[in-house]
């Protein structure tokens, strides 16, 4: 291994994410707050927290839905659902272009059925294709609250390739950062080239600090929070059914 490239490997890797993690919170604690807060509040009037990511950042939805530890009331909002819960063909799923196409933030919406409650959250790395802005404009038009998560080294470095020339980051009630670099990757190569991104790590960690702080909320107030039990562990599957039930045709929990 030459001197060049000694800091791509797995400790160097460890080694550079770690500061990222470690300042995530201290950096954003009002944000954090103020997104909790909005989540918080649409959970406790009955609405539903719909999360979306595109390529991906639908890792950062699925962080937030269905999961164990997690909020019951949420829906993960994918571009598959054209074809999951739409008519749309499966081959539309093969143009890898298609986050770009701000038509289809209409028909994600239309199909996840939201009501006037619900919160949302958007997850975008560089926060301008065509399918996240529109989503995200369509959002506010309806009268929701809306958290954005998204890079903002990398989206103030690039135009928006939405019509309107917005990007998410324009459209958000609160902005969180994922603190990843532009261009994603953190380990720079002996090429001038950089490997191994890091936006699904942090922004990981922001849906456990969100979950966290949505949850405290509840325990503020005396209340309990609807959260979700291991389905592997003994009653699991009781608890998990009898919290699903009161949103009863309003989560998904297809994938």
């Amino acid at each position: 291994m030459t001197p060049a490239i000694a800091g791509v490997s797995a400790r160097g890797y460890a080694d550079a994410v770690r500061p990222l993690l470690d300042g995530l919170l201290d950096a954003q604690t009002d944000d954090l707050a103020r997104a909790a807060d909005l989540i918080a509040d649409s959970l406790r009037d009955g609405g539903v927290l719909q999360a979306f990511g595109a390529g991906h950042s639908a890792a950062f939805a699925a962080d937030l839905v269905g999961r164990a530890g997690g909020l019951v009331p949420t829906n993960r909002l994918d571009i598959h659902d054209l074809v999951l819960h739409g008519d749309a063909h499966r081959d539309v799923l093969g143009d890898p272009k298609l986050e770009r196409d701000p038509g289809i933030a209409h028909q994600i919406y239309e199909l996840a059925r939201p009501q006037p409650q619900d919160v949302f959250v958007v997850a975008s790395q560089s926060g301008i294709n065509g399918s996240v802005v529109e989503l995200a404009s369509l959002v506010k038009e309806r009268g929701h609250q809306l958290i954005a998560v998204t890079s903002v080294a990398h989206t103030t470095r690039v135009a928006p390739r939405h019509p309107s020339g917005r990007r998410l980051s324009d459209l958000a009630d609160v902005v969180l950062d994922n603190g990843a670099p532009y261009g994603d990757a953190l380990l720079p190569t002996h090429d001038g080239g950089t490997v191994c991104a890091v936006s699904s790590v942090t922004a990981a960690l922001l849906a456990q600090l969100l979950t966290a702080e949505v949850v405290r909320r509840f325990h503020q107030l005396g209340e309990v929070p609807p959260i979700y039990l291991s389905a592997n562990v003994p009653g699991g599957d009781a608890h998990n059914h009898a919290l699903e039930s009161r949103y009863a045709g309003r989560l998904r929990r297809t994938a």
